[in-house]
């Protein structure tokens, strides 16, 4: 490759991005990686459940304060609507955060009732707390992505990631079990409001308003949507697996896709956080639109499909001697879900799209179809095994995914097109 090539290679901002992106995601799995070995030798596979357990109301809960929350908007905005959308995306937040924090508190109760296990009141309760700091820096954070300055999102993340996983170390060591990683995940949240915060001089008014929060909300709805619908397809396997076999199934389930897709869904979590502002900036030139998605779904298949394919046929071996022999039977779970990833990555960045040209409710009508025919294999498998669980995971999104990824770039543009440089 020449070295005008490599001049124009690193300064696109896609590449770029994912560039930083990627290199602190290496670092968060250098750091993951030793406080993964050190759970799977000091926890049972009954701490594991639990924790499953836990991670999945917390994941449902971000849904609404991250992923589906006001950034979309922020990000997609236009130049002349973003102080006013952001003023009131701010106060936005303090409530949602706030009303999610008191749910989970009072949810905690039914859903250790649900599992018939007391033990999962409080922490569920203690790790909400961290809802309540991200009012204080997610718009700084949507701005900072807006501009696509991801470089300080990779900073921001490879510190949170040295934070959290050293107390995890920290804390297991002494014998903290599963308080290890609610302790830490709750505290680590400081790193985010420093990062952001720092890098970004956007400060709230000191009124109250409320001023066009439609404009968000209708904005916001679609993503919201999709995302809830990407959680339960995420889940129903962990919730059916608890309530139908034991909570040891589950932990070996949840370990078995921790470990397996756990990498992979960080590299499509790193292309989704590029490629959506990268999009963004394109999407009031069709001709440029164009060729940023042809680009973007490029770059996923060379990250993706090698990492899968090397991640999934190195797992028999890697397995066994990092987390120890008692984790041989997942090593099937991982190998199933881990080749999942693949459509899901090319699925996204699907979805992204739709957003970008205000298609959201068509994007939202897909995952409603979608979940409906996950849950209904997901149901029928969970009767057999955990094998037969993950094996029918990887059925349905490597039939079902690649279909979706097709219709969107061939409804959006010609199939001539989508792929030119």
């Amino acid at each position: 490759m020449s070295r005008k090539n490599i001049q124009r290679l690193i300064s696109d901002k896609l590449i770029r991005n994912i560039g930083w992106l990627s290199a602190s995601q290496i670092f968060v799995r250098l750091f993951r990686l030793l406080a993964v070995v050190v759970l799977a030798r000091k926890l049972t596979t009954e701490d594991y459940g639990i924790i499953a357990i836990i991670f999945t109301v917390t994941d449902f809960a971000y849904i609404f304060i991250q992923k589906g929350g006001v950034a979309p908007k922020l990000i997609q905005a236009d130049p002349a609507d973003l102080d006013t959308l952001s003023d009131t995306a701010y106060w936005i937040n303090w409530i949602l955060c706030i009303s999610v924090f008191i749910a989970q508190c009072l949810a905690a109760f039914p859903i250790a009732a649900f599992y018939d296990n007391n033990q999962l009141i409080l922490p569920i309760m203690v790790i909400g707390v961290a809802y309540l700091f991200n009012p204080i820096y997610a718009i700084q954070d949507a701005l900072i992505r807006r501009e696509n300055r991801l470089k300080i999102s990779a900073i921001a993340t490879a510190i949170y990631a040295l934070v959290s996983n050293s107390l995890i170390f920290i804390l297991a060591l002494t014998n903290m079990g599963l308080w290890s990683v609610v302790i830490a995940k709750s505290v680590s949240h400081v790193v985010w409001i420093v990062m952001f915060r720092y890098h970004h001089s956007w400060r709230p008014s000191r009124s109250f308003t409320l001023h066009r929060w439609k404009d968000i909300f209708n904005f916001s709805k679609f993503p919201l949507g999709i995302e809830l619908l990407n959680y339960l397809r995420s889940n129903i396997d962990y919730l059916l697996i608890g309530r139908f076999f034991s909570l040891e199934a589950l932990g070996l389930y949840f370990f078995a896709f921790n470990a397996g897709l756990g990498i992979s869904l960080s590299a499509i979590n790193m292309v989704t956080n590029s490629v959506f502002p990268y999009l963004c900036e394109a999407r009031t030139n069709r001709a440029s639109l164009k060729k940023s998605y042809g680009k973007s779904l490029k770059v996923v298949a060379t990250i993706m499909i090698p990492l899968v394919l090397l991640q999934s046929s190195l797992a028999p071996f890697y397995v066994p001697i990092v987390f120890g022999e008692k984790w041989i039977s997942a090593i099937p779970i991982l190998i199933m879900v881990c080749l999942s990833g693949i459509p899901r990555a090319f699925a996204i960045v699907s979805e992204q799209l739709l957003l970008t040209v205000d298609r959201g409710l068509t994007g939202l009508k897909w995952n409603v179809g979608f979940t409906a025919l996950f849950v209904v294999v997901i149901l029928c498998s969970a009767q057999f095994s955990i094998y037969a669980v993950a094996a029918s995971v990887l059925a349905v999104h490597l039939v079902c995914l690649p279909l979706f990824s097709i219709w969107v770039s061939r409804s959006t543009f010609p199939r001539s097109e989508v792929f030119s440089n």
